[in-house]
């Protein structure tokens, strides 16, 4: 691809003239239950800090050309903690439109894009299949002002969290970074285990940070080949199901990998890795890197 210095996409303005929106219109195609999995990690990592917040608000950035996943979002927080508020923010103001006949009690529609249009700093910020259509050289300066935008770390909290990943059209396969205010934190590999031939098949749903990295010489490939032969070398497991020969594969990753989870997100088809393991070596993605 083309080098190009790591900037923020150019700002649109809103209708109102005032305070530009940042990013460009994406394709808007979305599912229902597109999102389940993600939302289902999310809801189990992340719910303990809705529920201590005292007002929790989350944003789903970018939820396309119809408001399912926003809809759905508001349903699985709120099992976890069931105070939470969701806001759907859309680039596009035809989409928020359309949208507004879905608002109630918890949830609404704004116009905006990557500046977050809120008065306060959201608990959580969704951002699923948004800068895939971005040059990798973008995504650290989108990272930054997401993350800048987050709810701040104190004494009794992490602060807010920050979800970007992509999936497949029906959401069998998905990978995702979490980052919190300090910057980026893990990756989470998460798919329907009867679909899965073997873990590298999860590669063409890297987020825009890894996907151009799975080369040789680059962790995130280095650590899909070893998930590949883990699988390989579990494959006596699998007269016992998938789900037994992917506990197994991810119990022998631990090993030379630090996998952050346990069986219980494991059986859920899900292997977290620290950040710091597979991010990228060199290039514009590079400083994608924790801070403090």
């Amino acid at each position: 691809m083309t080098s190009r210095a790591t900037t923020l996409p150019g700002p649109r303005t809103r209708p109102s003239g005032r305070n530009p929106v940042v990013g460009t219109v994406t394709r808007g195609t979305t599912n229902p239950n597109r999102l389940r999995r993600m939302d289902r990690w999310t809801a189990a990592v992340h719910g303990a800090e809705l529920r201590r917040a005292a007002d929790p608000v989350a944003v789903d950035l970018g939820y396309g050309a119809a408001p399912w996943t926003a809809v759905e979002l508001l349903h699985r927080l709120r099992a976890a903690a069931p105070r939470t508020r969701v806001v759907g923010v859309e680039i596009e103001p035809a989409r928020v439109a359309a949208a507004l006949p879905y608002e109630r009690d918890g949830l609404v529609f704004r116009h905006g894009g990557f500046e977050i249009p809120l008065a306060r700093r959201p608990h959580l910020i969704r951002a699923a299949n948004v800068l895939r259509q971005y040059d990798e050289a973008e995504v650290a300066a989108v990272w930054e002002r997401l993350c800048a935008r987050l709810a701040p770390a104190d004494g009794h909290s992490r602060g807010g969290l920050l979800v970007e990943g992509t999936c497949d059209e029906i959401g069998r396969r998905h990978v995702w970074v979490a980052l919190g205010p300090e910057g980026p934190r893990t990756v989470t590999f998460a798919t329907r285990l009867g679909s899965l031939h073997r873990p590298s098949d999860l590669a063409e749903r890297l987020p825009k940070a890894l996907i151009h990295r799975n080369v040789p010489g680059e962790p995130v490939h280095a650590f899909l080949r070893d998930f590949d032969r883990a699988w390989a070398a579990a494959a006596p497991y699998a007269s016992y199901g998938a789900r037994q020969r992917w506990i197994r594969a991810v119990r022998d990753l631990t090993a030379d990998w630090p996998v952050t989870d346990g069986p219980a997100r494991w059986r859920q088809g899900e292997v977290t890795v620290a950040w710091g393991a597979l991010a990228p070596r060199g290039g514009a993605a590079g400083s994608l890197t924790p801070r403090g």
